[in-house]
């Protein structure tokens, strides 16, 4: 049985290829775990995905599959072998031709599959990756895309052990010299042999000559020439000798600078040439991440120009600033598109930092785990809160998250995916992911605005990511989410939830929930909350609220319960108190209108507190949006880099 053998250049660019590939693949998917819709890779493929630096991994994979389908173009074209993969009419007829000749066809058509697969996979990751297109539609190209992978590599060994069984497929795996191609056809040769091909065919052709008369036939006679003169004067008029039918002239010889035949070395060129091509293209991307860094200003204002907190964008030092955008996604709602558009603008006065951000969000959803009485009691609204990832009767929030972490891909640092990346830890109910820090006192400085808590009464949540917390004895026992290591700043906030769960009554499937505290006036609070609607997809007007303070509400008793109409709606927040210490570092007012919210927001530069990031040059920063959800917020892959003036 013969050995079939590929080239050196071939193996090497394929199995570069499959590794650049695999590692894309899983570290793709693990990404995707954390997207609306695909729990189910995290519960059936959890263990075979990777845990840790899941970004850090991703990207440079993409840049080397970029760099060597460029490689392989340059390879196949220098050596000779493109027969290989060229598509033409042919290879459409062998479609319907016998096997080995279908197979060929087939073979080729699905590397033009995989070609085209790998180049939108490039491109719509470069996109995602830089932050240009790169909202719901292209994060949909690039999902589906992924999926031609698995199905070539299945398609593509199937086809190859149909062609010529387990020795086609090690021909992967047995090395050779790459075979010279076919001289080039001299167009000089061509014409001789077309000359000499066509003498040929006339001698064949013409008629016999008839043979003359005997005394015609006889030469005359001639005067007899001397020998030495028969020696030196030339034959003139001799015809040339032919070669006999059916034989054509040899080539002429080669010159003797042509003597020699191309050498392993000069065989080798083609692939030092491809990859030479592929060290400039991934010196290329790493260059354009570098220098296509995006940056938001943050501009010098007098302090009497600083804006007034009202959630209107009018002030004067707003008006002056060009805003930057920058697209969100891989969210969970906002229409079923995951996707919101972010304008940011930034200013400072010395003192104070200010920034004014507006964000897309199609709905004012004020509904934050609100209750309601029926014939059997009270029920809590809810779709997910048990796991902590309460997906409908959330209010809408926005984060900013800030950095000094000296690297652009911040959330491998900050967002460990996997529902259980630290084995001496607590699970996460959700299945999804944790942030934490990986080292003691460090921390990144998350700013978290809500619609209902808080946010209202003009304050902005100042939370931080840091070294994951040691779990209580719920979270042990797996009846409240763990939450690694996010964690308010120390101090109290002014909302509490308005609702107390057993939850070992929960778990034996009672309801075990009630209101802590019940209105005084029940049609006035109904009032304030404007029309009630309970579809999590339809949000409040302007003007209602879904909180309820202290001073209109008394604690719960079986007394106030009774007068309580069956189908009343009662807010899940409770406001009572002041936001104190490090959490009230953030002041904040916003508005909702035409399908955006506008949020401004101030805070000192520095605060001197460890939890906080100071706002200066160099410090990195993110920001996500939630439409009524609770973690699954949108994000960014690239950070911004602040640039104070």
């Amino acid at each position: 049985m013969k050995i079939r053998k590929t080239d050196y250049g071939t193996i090497i660019l394929h199995w570069t290829l499959v590794g650049a590939t695999v590692i894309a693949f899983l570290t793709g998917l693990r990404m995707a775990t954390e997207a609306p819709g695909h729990a189910w890779i995290a519960n059936n493929l959890d263990w075979l995905l990777p845990r840790h630096r899941t970004w850090t991994w991703h990207m440079p994979a993409g840049v080397v599959l970029a760099s060597v389908a460029v490689a392989y173009m340059i390879y196949i074209s220098k050596s000779g072998l493109g027969r290989r993969v060229s598509i033409d009419k042919m290879r459409f007829k062998g479609l319907l031709g016998r096997r080995p000749a279908r197979l060929g066809s087939i073979s080729v058509i699905l590397h033009w599959v995989l070609f085209i697969s790998m180049f939108t996979l490039i491109v719509t990751g470069g996109l995602l990756f830089f932050g240009v297109a790169s909202g719901y539609v292209t994060m949909m190209i690039h999902w589906y895309a992924t999926w031609v992978i698995p199905a070539f590599v299945v398609l593509h060994i199937l086809v190859h052990f149909s062609i010529g069984g387990k020795m086609q497929l090690y021909r992967v795996f047995r090395p050779a010299p790459l075979p010279p191609p076919p001289p080039k056809l001299d167009p000089v040769e061509l014409l001789t042999m077309l000359v000499e091909q066509s003498e040929k065919l006339e001698e064949a052709e013409a008629p016999p000559k008839k043979p003359a008369p005997a005394q015609q036939q006889r030469p005359p006679m001639r005067e007899p020439m001397p020998a030495q003169r028969r020696m030196e004067e030339p034959m003139r008029g001799r015809p040339e000798p032919r070669m006999p039918p059916g034989r054509m002239r040899p080539p002429p010889a080669p010159a003797k600078g042509n003597s020699r035949r191309r050498n392993p070395t000069f065989q080798a060129n083609p692939f030092m040439v491809a990859t030479a091509a592929a060290i400039v293209i991934g010196s290329a991307m790493f260059a354009a991440d570098y220098y296509a860094e995006d940056t938001v200003t943050v501009y010098r204002i007098a302090s009497s120009d600083a804006p007034t907190l009202d959630g209107d964008s009018s002030d004067r030092v707003w008006r002056n600033i060009q805003p930057h955008m920058v697209t969100t996604n891989q969210g969970d709602n906002f229409d079923g598109t995951g996707e919101s558009r972010v304008w940011i603008k930034a200013a400072h006065d010395g003192t104070w930092v200010y920034f004014l951000v507006i964000w897309e969000d199609p709905t004012r959803s004020l509904k934050q785990l609100p209750l309601i009485k029926k014939a059997d009691g009270w029920h809590l609204l809810t779709n997910g809160f048990d796991k902590g990832d309460e997906n409908d009767y959330n209010e809408d929030k926005f984060s900013m998250l800030f950095t000094t972490l000296p690297i652009t891909l911040a959330a491998d640092r900050t967002f460990h995916m996997s529902s259980q990346p630290m084995p001496d830890k607590p699970a996460t109910m959700s299945g999804r992911g944790i942030h934490y820090t990986p080292a003691p006192n460090l921390y990144a400085d998350a700013w978290l605005w809500k619609a209902t808590s808080g946010g209202p009464t003009g304050w902005m949540d100042d939370d931080h990511f840091g070294p994951p917390a040691e779990p209580t004895p719920d979270q042990v026992k797996g009846l409240t989410p763990y939450k690694g290591g996010f964690a308010p700043d120390p101090g109290t906030a002014n909302y509490t939830d308005n609702f107390v769960i057993d939850r070992e009554a929960a778990r034996l499937g009672n309801r075990g929930v009630r209101p802590k505290r019940l209105p005084k006036d029940v049609a006035a609070m109904t009032a304030a909350m404007g029309e009630i609607n309970l579809d999590p997809n339809i949000g409040e007007s302007e003007g209602a609220r879904w909180f309820m303070t202290e001073a209109e509400s008394v604690p719960y008793s079986a007394e106030a319960d009774a007068q309580t109409p069956i189908g009343t709606v009662v807010p899940g927040v409770l406001i009572s108190g002041e936001f104190t210490g490090d959490r009230a570092d953030i002041r904040c007012a916003a508005r909702w209108a035409a399908g955006h919210w506008t949020l401004e927001i101030a805070r000192k530069m520095d605060t001197k507190s460890k939890y906080d990031v100071p706002i200066k040059n160099g410090v990195f920063m993110r920001v996500a949006a939630f439409d009524h959800t609770q973690i699954r917020h949108t994000r960014q892959i690239r950070p911004m880099r602040l640039e104070v003036q």
